[in-house]
């Protein structure tokens, strides 16, 4: 039986922060190994990528969720006793409700709504001034979600809302301020969700019925209401994950202004081409570097030992880079989506698997519906231009996104 290969040194979490997308895949790189064991946060934690790994964590006789994401995470992105800590039956019930919310005719509702948005914020924008992108794409799909769910906005909320469902996942990993920053607005998220919740519950459902009303009124295994809290939670994991597609569509504007020919083959009205695009950035730029879970009893892979209770981590950015799997890995390439859809395993930039079952994000076709209406809209009906700006990735972030965030100066809307 081979030793699984160790990290040198009595914690590697600096290490992990200071490059938290690459570290698992560098660190399997210098082991010559596909799983190897380090320290994080003083815990024995073994890191694994590659697609094989991918479809190991799937296997729920093998891995647990609950308690496997860190307790900072738990009170920041996630919320405490979500469908992301779920196992079993209870997770594949739970997660009925999130896919029976987000069928192809809902998420292109969500989409047509959110062009109209983009439509309404252009118009406003004036010859000589200079926007953010990323801050006006956070503040677009937080109005558009809102009034998607059921739950609009009045406008004197709309800042605030936008920057608390944010703070979610821009400072769920963060130390010290910025993390107890996003353990606020959490707490008024929840609040605000329960002072929505608990008078829809009071109310009949309407034929079709908002995602707020499905939530409000779901029922669990034993037929009964999830308590005001879970509930909240749960709504939560439809706004938060949603304005987090603002990370993608900056992306999306940067491949564009560092590759030319995407910028003509998605002005050519090549609807599959834009289909590959928005994959191909979903692939090539990070999103989240990796998701946990802890073994559930002993058990042997590859020859390797993994022991009940330890916590693991798959490599979502690595994986999605492994030459292995990848012709021209670090290149960005959207022609290689044109042929059949890579597994799901292969393809993992929100996690492994299939999202029905497995603890895949239920929202991956809100993420390319909105990044498609965003692309399209860029490419085909704004002209604008790209000052001086640093345009380096923030690696050391999570969401890593361009330094400055992408700004667009005399952006005029054409068609």
């Amino acid at each position: 039986m081979p030793n699984i290969p160790r990290d040198t040194g009595l914690d590697s979490t600096c290490a992990f922060l200071r490059d938290p997308y690459r570290f698992i895949s560098a660190r399997s790189q210098f082991h010559q190994s596909p799983v190897f064991q380090t320290r994080l946060m003083l815990q024995k934690t073994l890191c694994l990528t590659g697609a094989k790994a991918a479809r190991l964590i799937c296997d729920p006789d093998r891995f647990v969720r609950q308690n496997a994401a860190p307790k900072r995470l738990q009170k920041t992105l996630f919320g405490q006793g979500g469908v992301q800590g779920l196992d079993g039956d209870a997770h594949r019930h739970r997660k009925a409700l999130f896919m029976g919310v987000l069928t192809a005719g809902s998420v292109q509702k969500l989409a047509e709504l959110s062009e109209v948005r983009w439509r309404e914020y252009a118009q406003t924008w004036r010859p000589g001034e200079s926007i953010v992108l990323y801050d006006i794409a956070r503040e677009i799909l937080c109005r558009t979600v809102c009034e998607w769910a059921g739950t609009p906005l009045a406008e004197r909320d709309v800042q605030q809302w936008t920057q608390d469902l944010a703070a979610l996942y821009e400072h769920a990993g963060a130390i010290g301020l910025q993390h107890w920053q996003a353990r606020r607005a959490r707490r008024r998220l929840e609040q605000w969700a329960a002072e929505l919740i608990e008078p829809t519950r009071a109310a009949l459902p309407t034929p079709e019925q908002s995602p707020l009303e499905r939530i409000a009124h779901y029922k669990d295994q034993q037929g009964q209401p999830l308590d005001l809290h879970t509930a909240s939670v749960e709504l939560l994991n439809l706004l938060r994950p949603t304005v987090a597609v603002s990370v993608f569509i900056t992306f999306a504007a940067l491949a564009l202004h560092k590759h030319p020919g995407c910028l003509k083959n998605l002005q050519s009205g090549n609807e599959n081409y834009v289909r590959c695009f928005v994959q191909e950035v979903r692939r090539f730029y990070p999103f989240f570097p990796a998701v946990s879970a802890r073994v559930r009893e002993d058990f042997l892979w590859e020859g390797y030992a993994f022991g009940k209770d330890t916590l693991v981590l798959l490599d979502l950015y690595g994986t999605n880079h492994d030459s292995r799997l990848w012709e021209d890995a670090d290149d960005f390439k959207p022609e290689r989506f044109r042929s059949d859809f890579p597994s799901l395993y292969c393809f993992i930039p929100q996690g492994p698997g299939d999202p029905h079952v497995n603890h895949r994000c239920p929202g991956e076709g809100v993420a390319v519906a909105l990044m498609s209406v965003a692309a399209r809209f860029l490419a085909r009906s704004l002209q604008y231009e790209i000052p001086e700006q640093d345009l380096s990735i923030t690696w050391d972030r999570m969401p890593a996104l361009p330094r400055s965030h992408f700004v667009m100066r005399n952006v005029q809307i054409t068609t």
